[in-house]
């Protein structure tokens, strides 16, 4: 009885020391996987940017719900506005965490910075990304920023432009 008293006790012991999987990590392939994904954005390489998604992944930047194949020419279509765009890479923050259950997560925090074409005036906003992995292929995201600013800029532009040719008009 001791013997087996005494091998449920080195059981127990044995496997509270064995290491459980990461839940929370700042390191991880996936989080790689983000921040080449991240530098692609930054470079306009828009055709590599499917290819962190898998093919039936689904992507919300704000209210804009897509497909990753329509990734490319979203970011065109927004690009058309500004001279220079980006994240910063200073106080970008990375982190991987594993769900109850046990779906991966990877977030994203930092600061994008774009100039816009029409003015040169440069605009700052704070931007949360998070997507769901599986295989290494991103299957779902979320991109989160507050886009106020900008769309008031552009409305200002349209503005003047109207502005300019009335004036151009009545003379």
């Amino acid at each position: 009885m001791k013997k087996f008293l005494l091998l449920i006790i080195v059981t127990a012991l044995f496997s509270a020391c064995n290491e459980q999987e990461k839940r929370y990590t700042q390191d991880s392939s996936e989080i790689d996987s983000m921040k080449a994904l991240i530098s692609d954005y930054n470079a306009m390489n828009y055709e590599s940017l499917v290819t962190y998604y898998a093919d039936t992944s689904q992507t919300r930047f704000n209210n804009a719900k897509m497909k990753s194949t329509d990734i490319p020419a979203y970011h065109k279509a927004n690009d058309a506005n500004y001279s220079s765009r980006g994240f910063e890479d200073k106080d970008q923050d990375f982190e991987m965490v594993v769900t109850d259950k046990g779906q991966t997560w990877v977030n994203f925090w930092a600061t994008w910075k774009g100039t816009l074409a029409a003015n040169n005036k440069e605009i700052t906003i704070p931007v949360h990304l998070t997507a769901q992995f599986i295989n290494g292929k991103i299957v779902e995201d979320y991109g989160y920023w507050d886009p106020s600013e900008v769309i008031l800029s552009l409305q200002e532009i349209e503005a003047e432009k109207m502005n300019m040719e009335a004036e151009t008009t009545q003379e």
